[in-house]
């Protein structure tokens, strides 16, 4: 036990957590800034975002199988939250807030432990990557819109993305000037130290230098909004209200996706070549216990931050004892710096936020994604005008169903390919134009359906099939199942029909390549004992092999 004390103590000697200590404070510099200004993207005072970079974040890295990964509020987290908490509290009346967001934390921390005891870690993957990029680029544009108002130190009544386009172009005349020359000179901190230091603490110099002029100039005179008294030292218990449960649940389960989403997204990037992998049910109960702990304090709701995680690793942080760091800086702000944080103008913590926002807007995502797939480019445009139309809550469901949608339609129009053998080889191709010098056979017409064949597509293959056939006139029809892994029983009673129908015509079908399990599902269904083994075959070699065979003896 003393050895293990004593290679433990000194930070001197032990190079990981010297990297982790450093990481930490870096990170904190980013996260703590950043957290407060998310705060404000919910509706909420700003030290709520201070509550949740502390319990959350210390909770995570406790039980989190991720080493480097940054448990706070985000940009996505705070958005939804603030429109959930809009319906529940319209007034923003700070106490009935308080145990809403309590209430709509811990909601989202029960969600996603109820997930993990039902092993549900796979629904992370439900939300395709071209939908996600719609759902963040509209989140990206309505938080913007948000933010905008307080830069020019306006107030508008929010109805709706486009109502409140047309609002703020309309109070432009009412520009304060001064409280847009905060706004203008924290843009040109931000966005130059980003440039010329990446995952620099730039979110520090310019809510310092934010505080320092509202100090310095009094620009709460001047008309300028700052953020007013943040309470002093640790945050106090708050108990869930039962009552506003069925009111929340909806926009919790939406929380809870995204924040499950986020965090397995930004765990595995940031996962390094040595790292365990990241385990998706271990992290529902660590994103959800780190939640339901945060609830009781106060936090909003939370997950791993993408851009947070990237300072930790770009920072040299190795375990999770920098964000035990970073928590250990929370907690300092809170005891001590907390008077002058109510210094801080609003429009340099909407800079803040609009600064790492637009983040969340990638045209070049997009314009690969077009590039590559029209199909997918369409349900990225569906999510990005379904937050944008509906609001970002039900954009949610809009991104889910075109995500379902989308999987459905690759599932039930599977590819039913034409084979050739490359000349000289026995290698086994779909004809193209690209190789017009592969082999085809005279009377044989060798067929490949992908994927798994079930009630949704059993007609679209059956459909390819006969219009093959019918452009081909083969003598042998073969079906090389070696594409699919599993039948189900309608597409089955396809085949057998199928069967049926081209004997009539004179024709043979062949089966080849069947996969265990499909194999076993035929021979159940008796469709093996009808072919008997002359049609039944271990590969589209032997399929060929055997025809050849049988033209000589004809």
């Amino acid at each position: 036990m003393s050895e293990t004390r004593s290679h433990q103590a000194p930070a001197a000697g032990n190079p990981g957590l010297r990297f982790d200590i450093v990481a930490g404070l870096t990170a904190a510099a980013v996260v703590l800034p950043k957290a407060m200004a998310y705060a404000t993207v919910a509706g909420l005072p700003v030290a709520v975002g201070l509550y949740t970079a502390f319990v959350p974040m210390i909770i995570y890295a406790l039980l989190g199988t991720s080493r480097v990964l940054s448990v706070s509020s985000t940009t996505t987290l705070a958005i939804l939250a603030g429109t959930q908490l809009g319906l529940v509290v319209p007034d923003g009346d700070p106490a009935q807030l308080i145990p809403a967001v309590a209430t709509l934390t811990a909601m989202t921390g029960a969600i996603l432990m109820l997930a993990s005891l039902l092993r549900l870690g796979f629904v992370a993957n439900f939300i395709s990557t071209p939908v996600l990029t719609g759902f963040k680029a509209g989140i990206g544009f309505v938080i913007l819109l948000d933010q905008i108002p307080k830069l020019f130190g306006v107030h508008i009544t929010k109805q709706g993305f486009f109502h409140d386009l047309l609002s703020v172009v309309q109070h432009l005349p009412d520009t304060s000037m001064i409280t847009l020359a905060v706004a203008v000179a924290t843009l040109v901190v931000l966005i130059g130290m980003e440039r010329l230091w990446p995952h620099s603490p730039a979110p520090l110099v310019a809510v310092g230098g934010g505080i320092a002029a509202a100090w310095l100039f009094g620009l709460e005179g001047k008309g300028v909004s700052i953020v007013g008294l943040i309470p002093q030292g640790f945050p106090s218990l708050t108990l869930p209200s039962l009552s506003l449960v069925e009111a929340l649940l909806p926009g919790a389960i939406g929380i809870a996706l995204m924040s499950f989403t986020e965090s397995i997204a930004a765990g595995r990037a940031f996962a390094g070549a040595a790292d365990p992998p990241i385990n998706a049910n271990r992290e529902l109960v660590a994103t959800g216990v780190a939640n339901l702990g945060g609830a009781l304090f106060g936090a909003m709701p939370a997950g791993g931050g993408t851009s947070q995680t990237a300072v930790v690793r770009a920072a040299g942080g190795q375990s999770q004892k920098a964000a035990l760091v970073t928590a250990g800086a929370a907690v300092a702000t809170m005891l001590f710096l907390a008077p002058l944080l109510g210094l801080l103008p609003h429009a340099t913590l909407a800079a803040v936020v609009i600064v790492y926002s637009m983040g969340l807007i990638q045209p070049a995502e997009f314009a690969a994604i077009r590039k590559v797939r029209t199909m997918e480019f369409r349900w990225a445009a569906a999510a990005f005008f379904g937050v944008l139309i509906f609001g970002t809550l039900k954009g949610i469901v809009v991104a889910i169903i075109v995500s379902v949608i989308g999987l459905a339609s690759q599932a039930a129009h599977p590819h039913v390919y034409v084979l050739g053998r490359k000349r000289g080889t026995d290698v086994l191709r779909p004809t193209s134009p690209e190789h017009p010098d592969d082999e085809t056979f005279d009377g044989l017409l060798i067929l490949r359906p992908e994927g798994r064949l079930f009630f949704v597509n059993a007609q679209a293959v059956s459909d390819q099939i006969k219009a093959l056939v019918a452009k081909h006139q083969p003598r042998v029809v073969v079906l090389d199942m070696s594409g699919v892994m599993d039948i189900e029983y309608s597409a089955l009673q396809m085949i057998i029909e199928g069967e049926k129908h081209v004997a009539e015509q004179g024709l043979s079908l062949w089966l080849a390549g069947l996969n265990p399990g499909v194999l076993e599902t035929v021979r159940h269904s008796g469709l093996a004992d009808t072919l008997g083994r002359e049609r039944m075959l271990f590969n589209a070699h032997t399929a060929i092999e055997r025809f050849l065979e049988n033209q000589k003896v004809s």
